[in-house]
């Protein structure tokens, strides 16, 4: 059975749960360090925090606010 391939995702922002993106503090070119806010996303009336899992440039933002995101989708990825 072959090996899954495991994907890198120190470089990208997944939403963990659906909800609505209430703010994005960044755009594409901003440098980010590790651990400084990249989004807010809105569940079940209480606002999660997303931040950035490492330093790096923001490359693209797949997501704006006032937007609905499922679980999983991709919301920001950085170089």
């Amino acid at each position: 059975m072959p090996e899954k391939l495991v994907e890198d995702t120190t470089s990208i922002v997944r939403s963990p749960m659906p909800g609505a993106v209430v703010t994005v503090s960044v755009k594409p070119g901003d440098m980010v360090t590790e651990g400084q806010e990249i989004c807010v996303i809105e569940a079940m009336k209480m606002q999660n925090s997303l931040v950035a899992a490492k330093t790096g440039k923001v490359k693209a933002v797949h997501c704006k606010a006032g937007e609905t995101v499922g679980e999983g989708d991709e919301l920001v990825e950085l170089e």
